[in-house]
């Protein structure tokens, strides 16, 4: 998609940026596979036909479409010249991007029920420390910081108007998550009491 958008091969911001993916998620997924195979399992079980609840159906399809978006706006943008993005600020892209996965990836460590689908399983602990300590969605967390470096990543700035929409879809996932963790996950209620903010530290 990347490269029949740009028209060319020829796009080393494009490059670099599937090297940090490739190299980041087989890094991840190797570790889960030795260490936790389950929370592997949970990770692979994704998109809007794994999710049981009607709402995330459409938001987390809402969120694909936004990531897609984004993708060809940044393209395009690399393409027809929209605008000028030096290389040092593709590289900070880079940085965010394999910085939100690291995130994502920690996330996983520390709670192998964090799953890519929103639901409760039986036996599932509430997880309190680590990141989970700074904020009630750290994963979500990960995806922002990852969503904000596409653009940058792929020589873009018009792509960062898509980065708008993608929060807000997840802000509406996260509304309707805790609806369902405060029915169904024992402690809940008395952790969002404890860890005020959901996504962004002092913000929300």
């Amino acid at each position: 998609m990347l490269f029949l958008a740009a028209g060319t091969v020829n796009y080393w911001q494009a490059w670099l940026f599937l090297a940090v993916i490739v190299l980041m998620t087989s890094m991840f997924t190797g570790y889960l596979l030795r260490s936790h195979p389950a929370a592997l399992r949970r990770r692979m079980r994704s998109g809007p036909t794994a999710e049981t609840r009607k709402a995330q159906k459409v938001l987390i399809a809402g969120w694909y479409l936004t990531l897609a978006a984004m993708f060809l706006v940044s393209v395009f943008d690399h393409r027809l010249a929209w605008s000028s993005v030096p290389a040092a600020v593709s590289l900070i892209g880079d940085v965010l991007v394999a910085g939100g996965l690291v995130v994502v990836g920690l996330v996983v460590i520390q709670n192998s029920y964090a799953a890519a689908t929103v639901r409760v399983e039986a036996g599932q602990e509430l997880a309190s420390s680590g990141l989970y300590g700074l904020v009630r969605h750290p994963m979500y967390t990960g995806n922002v910081i990852t969503m904000a470096g596409i653009p940058l990543a792929l020589g873009s700035y018009w792509g960062l108007v898509l980065v708008v929409p993608g929060v807000f879809v997840l802000g509406l996932r996260i509304r309707d998550e805790e609806k369902m963790l405060h029915e169904e996950l024992d402690g809940y209620r008395e952790y969002t009491r404890k860890v005020r903010y959901r996504l962004v530290p002092g913000v929300w």
